[in-house]
């Protein structure tokens, strides 16, 4: 008959009382029938589907209250599944047309209990062939001994799951069986309720109560729709097993174990388990977004799952609105193509904060008659070394350009395209060796999954929640965990100990009580795409000489450090969100290290990036931002590469500096900070524990194994990163611009040396030394359009200025009360004093090109002292020159200067030509200066030992 005879609804209720051979002969007729046949999905397919005793909903455990996409689909599935145990064509002796024969014979249908043909199951087994199906009633079935299993048989419990127990220990000796709707109990003399040493055991809707299943090489089986409950499984040197659709309660010990190498010598079994395997897989690629509860993202990659804060500059101790060219397009994440909006935020916030203009300063208020005067006299300088880089600080646009391209190209990568690009990745996610368990659900017990002794095991779509750890890998062992749920463990969620490895990636790992991943003792995975956030501990942890390459994770909401490293751990953290942690964002500590690149870290309570106690990382090309304390702290005996990195928008320093630290800060972009742009600081205090917060009560269950023997880096290979050791913390090559206080603040009584920096337009002074018991290097650096002074040095400071370009500061270009050299700078355009030397100061001023339009360009009070020779000093417009006291003249010595003055304006573009406008550095522009390991641009003093280095504070002070 037509299918057009009738109107399809009266066919779709026709077709859904057919059986389904009826419903397969239908499907055959022609196309229109076979289409109408598949329009009964869900009618007809979900009954057939629901309705199989075998089988559960294709959903449970983990989501049974959502359909799948076809349930047609699920039925298939459950049919082959349920097939695969009579695969087996390995009968010993017989050829394949034998064997066909064999399986051809009728099965017989053997009844047990009461009412049936045999009273135990030994009896059925022993009057049983090949393939036959036998049948529990109803009841509690017990057998007194060990059952064997000597013949290849199906044993099915009659009825629902739960009217048939089975009280028995089953020692499988055939090649293939399946057991199914079934409930397992231990028998009295053991708990293991069936073990096979060599053939394929079937478990389908099974209840394993108090007991033990044991696997072993060559052993495979396959258990779908089970529930463990206080049970678990033993899986020893297993080529291949399959765990779906299976949940497991209240476990003493772990609920799945897996032991051992993967045998070479494999079961007949593990090609169609393998065939089934994929076929499930492809279904799953694409993540349901009913499954695990992922945190939604915005542009930035962040958490929409809660209010995310927005970052306000704060500048001096105020909160402000106030948003740069940096925070208006990056924090806000406007467009690029917004300009007419950006242009007209800019044009209300400059007249409202007009200090904060890059070329700021008090000569806005002077007279129009005034302004042409001081052109008159004004010496161009900007064709110095660093003038490039000045021009893009004082560009704003092309400064929000290149922070949207930075942003750019740390968008955060989906998993798919890690996996395009790794190939170690891609051959990790799609090996299919060990046991493969999906869509499983492990909840209230002990343990989910143990890995050891160079196993494998593979682990997709299943939930991990309220257990005291969901996986623990070790010994040689390899995990590979996809799109899992692992939260409200006691202890971390997932441990990797002792070599372990694998892929761990796009799992939602949360609220645990200890770390999410805790990596240690030379365990090196691939952490890929997760999200790990709202730990009670750190998101990651990684411990005594722990590897790994964590990558493209999005890491918020947790209470300590979103990435901790410390005793030699060194992990490759690239490409990841680390935002809105209550405490740090990554802390390096205790001999730490790790390269950090090209990271997005911002919204942390304390500062984004923490280094103490040996930290030894390299940081490269990061974003941190909007912190609500430091962007970066290198604290008590801290040390590492700081490179390339863009620090802006925080509400304490840019960079907030231990003088026991040794870090090397070099070319970062360090703007729009709340307070000082980088600040050294020496805090003589007895605190012995970590500033609360910054991870440093994190709990280590077994420590002995992170830091004993394990710790020594001799024992490891040389370090990738290794560099020639540093004995002066070193700030080189840095663009410090519109900072809220001063752009660099040091109080220290160690060495430090200041090279090659741009520090420009910051809303206190460019530098301020306020303590310098030894020696601080000042060299090569451009210093302008500050809204004070250029360089203020505070009385029994020892500092040394040399090369640098001091100028259009807002106050004097140098004011210092304490003692050193002040040679060969330009000393420019400054609003008040070229120098100024106070109280008890003894400098030494030589050779220096000064400048002052309505100041004098030397000028000595008080007590001051030293020697004034040879400086080069244009007039200003007030005519003035050096200014001396009369009191101490015998100890001020003033010879050999010279006054120059210029009528014309030819004469005054060539007064800065022989030698050219300082600094001038060896290469050109900042943005062109190569930084390689172990070379540097600058030579470095030797530290000086004293002070307060084995004193140094190690509390992070939000100001």
């Amino acid at each position: 008959m037509e299918v057009s005879g009738l109107p399809v609804e009266l066919w779709q209720l026709i077709l859904s009382y057919l059986c389904l051979p009826d419903l397969g002969r239908c499907s055959l007729v022609c196309r229109a029938w076979y289409e109408l046949v598949l329009s009964l999905d869900k009618t007809r397919w979900r009954q057939l589907c629901l309705g199989c005793l075998e089988h559960r909903h294709p959903n449970w455990p983990n989501r049974p209250g959502v359909e799948p996409q076809s349930w047609r689909e699920a039925f298939k599935q459950h049919y082959l599944a349920s097939k695969t145990w009579t695969k087996n064509t390995q009968d010993p002796e017989s050829s394949n047309c034998l064997s066909l024969f064999r399986r051809r014979k009728g099965r017989r249908r053997l009844c047990i209990g009461a009412g049936g043909e045999f009273g135990s199951l030994r009896a059925a087994l022993a009057a049983a062939s090949s393939y036959d199906c036998l049948v529990l009633l109803p009841g509690v079935h017990e057998e007194q001994g060990e059952v064997l299993l000597k013949v290849p048989v199906e044993v099915v419990g009659q009825g629902k799951l739960g009217d048939v127990a089975l009280l028995a220990s089953i020692d499988q000796h055939c090649p293939t069986a399946r057991l199914c709707n079934v409930v397992f109990m231990p028998a009295h003399f053991t708990s293991v309720l069936y073990k096979t040493t060599s053939g394929y055991v079937q478990f389908d809707n099974c209840n394993f109560e108090s007991g033990q299943l044991q696997i072993h090489a060559p052993g495979a089986c396959q258990v779908k729709f089970c529930t463990f409950n206080q049970s678990s499984i033993h899986l020893r040197n297993v080529a291949l097993c399959v765990l779906e659709n299976c949940e497991f309660i209240g476990s003493e010990n772990a609920s799945v174990t897996v032991e051992g190498c993967p045998s070479s010598d494999r079961n007949w079994a593990c090609k169609h388990l393998a065939m089934l395997a994929k076929s499930c897989a492809a279904s799953m690629q694409e993540p349901d977004p009913a499954g695990c509860p992922v945190a939604k993202q915005n542009s930035w990659g962040e958490s929409l799952l809660g209010p995310v804060g927005r970052c306000e500059i704060v500048v001096g101790e105020e909160r402000s609105s106030f948003l740069s060219a940096v925070s208006a397009q990056a924090l806000l994440g406007l467009a690029q193509e917004d300009t007419e909006l950006g242009e007209n935020l800019w044009a209300a916030k400059e007249e409202e904060y007009p200090a904060l203009d890059s070329n700021s300063s008090d000569s806005d208020l002077c007279s129009d008659d005034e302004e042409d005067a001081q052109a008159v006299y004004k010496l161009p300088y900007q064709a110095h070394s660093l003038s490039h880089t000045l021009a893009d600080v004082t560009d704003r646009r092309l400064q929000g350009n290149r922070l949207h391209a930075l942003q750019r190209d740390l968008k955060l990568k989906s998993l798919q395209q890690e996996l395009q690009q790794d190939k170690e990745a891609q051959s990790l996610a799609n090996s299919l060796q060990g046991c493969i368990i999906r869509q499983c659900l492990f909840r209230d017990g002990k343990g989910g999954i143990f890995i050891y002794s160079r196993g494998q095991a593979k682990l997709e779509g299943s939930i991990f929640r309220d257990l005291t750890y969901a996986v623990r890998c070790i010994q040689n062992s390899k995990v590979i965990m996809l799109r899992n749920d692992i939260h409200h463990c006691k202890a971390s969620g997932i441990f990797l100990r002792l070599s372990a490895g694998g892929l761990i990636a796009d799992n939602n790992i949360h609220s645990n009580c200890e770390a999410g991943v805790d990596i240690r003792k030379g365990a090196n995975p691939l952490v890929l795409c997760n999200k790990i956030h709202s730990g009670l501990r750190s998101g990651i942890v990684v411990v005594g000489n722990g590897k790994g390459i964590i990558r493209s994770n999005q890491i918020y909401g947790n209470k300590e450090a979103g990435i901790y490293i410390l005793y030699n751990g060194n992990p490759a953290v690239s490409g990841n969100h680390i935002f809105q942690g209550l405490a740090a964002g990554v802390a390096v500590n205790e001999n730490g290290r790790g390269q950090i690149t090209g990271n997005i870290i911002c919204e942390n309570q304390w500062g984004g990036v923490d280094i103490r106690h040996g930290g030894n990382p390299i940081l490269r090309n990061n974003l941190i931002f909007c912190g609500y304390s430091d962007g970066m702290v290198v604290g008590e005996r801290g040390k590492g590469l700081i490179e390339g990195n863009a620090i802006y928008g925080n509400k304490g320093c840019g960079v907030w500096m231990m003088s026991s630290s040794l870090p090397h800060l070099v070319n970062n972009q360090i703007s729009h900070n709340s307070i000082y742009g980088v600040a050294v600081f020496c805090h003589k205090d007895d605190a012995g524990n970590y500033t609360p917060g910054q991870g440093g009560s994190e709990s280590f269950q077994e420590e002995t194994e992170g830091a004993s023997g394990e710790n020594n880096p001799d024992s490891e290979e040389e370090y990738p990163a290794a560099r020639h050791p540093i004995s002066v913390a070193l700030v080189e090559l840095n663009r410090i611009n519109h900072n809220g206080a001063a752009g660099l603040y040091v109080k220290s009584s160690e060495a430090l040396n200041i090279i090659a920096n741009v520090i420009h337009a910051n809303h206190g002074g460019g530098v301020a030394v306020l303590q310098s018991s030894q020696l601080t290097h000042i060299t090569n650096n451009s210093i302008s359009c500050n809204s004070r002074g250029g360089v203020l040095v505070e009385a029994k400071c020892q500092v040394e200025l040399r090369g640098n370009g001091i100028y259009d500061n807002s106050s004097h270009g140098i004011v210092s009360k304490g003692e050193g050299v002040i040679a060969e700078n330009d000393i420019i355009g400054n609003h008040r004093c070229g120098i100024q030397l106070l109280q008890a100061a003894d400098m030494k001023v030589t050779k220096n090109r000064i400048q002052s339009f309505r100041d004098y360009g030397i000028a000595l009070f008080d007590e001051a002292k030293g020697l004034v020779q040879e400086n080069l000093i244009f007039q200003g417009r007030s005519k003035k020159s050096i200014l001396r006291p009369i009191s101490n003249a015998e100890d001020c010595d003033i010879q050999n200067n010279m006054l120059l003055t210029f009528k014309k304006r030819f004469d005054m573009e060539c007064m800065l030509i022989n030698p050219p406008a300082r600094p001038h550095i060896e290469g050109g522009a900042l943005g062109s200066c190569t930084v390689t390991d172990g070379q540097r641009v600058s030579s470095i003093t030797s530290r000086v030992d004293g002070g307060c280095h084995n004193h140094g504070s190690i509390f992070c002070t939000i100001l």
